[in-house]
């Protein structure tokens, strides 16, 4: 029994950093939702999103998770009229960053309540660890 609640810690401290990598590539995507190109014409700053995997720990025999890949979102950039505006193109164009930043806030906080939800289990775990203890005292 302690073997299973030992690996479900360890499951869940992978999920925490998992989770972790993804509130924070979801806040540089926030922080640059309005980055555009010092070039006119150029391309502006490109959304980033990961990718989770189950891995296989062969030493604790229990699957993990990480995060598979970081990848640039190849949606297409907003195009803003905006003649004055440094990285505009021969026709007043500027790119806009393909970021939604209501999307980004619904991914925070769903990142925010698996977060969450993996630190109860955490806090479970180790309650009844505590309690395995006392009745073997």
């Amino acid at each position: 029994m302690a073997d299973d609640l030992v690996s479900s810690l360890h499951i869940s401290a992978s999920a925490l950093r998992s989770q972790g990598q993804r509130m924070r590539l979801i806040s540089e995507n926030l922080a640059n939702a309005e980055s555009t190109s010092e070039l006119p014409g150029g391309d502006p700053y490109k959304r980033r999103v990961l990718t989770f995997q189950n891995v296989l720990d062969r030493e604790l025999n229990i699957k993990r998770v990480q995060v598979r890949d970081i990848v640039d979102d190849n949606t297409a950039f907003p195009l803003e009229y905006n003649p004055s505006h440094p990285s505009a193109d021969e026709n007043g164009y500027v790119k806009m960053p393909n970021v939604n930043s209501l999307v980004e806030m619904m991914d925070m906080r769903e990142a925010n309540r698996s977060y969450e939800a993996n630190i109860s289990a955490i806090q479970i775990a180790r309650s009844m660890l505590a309690r395995s203890l006392e009745i073997l005292r």
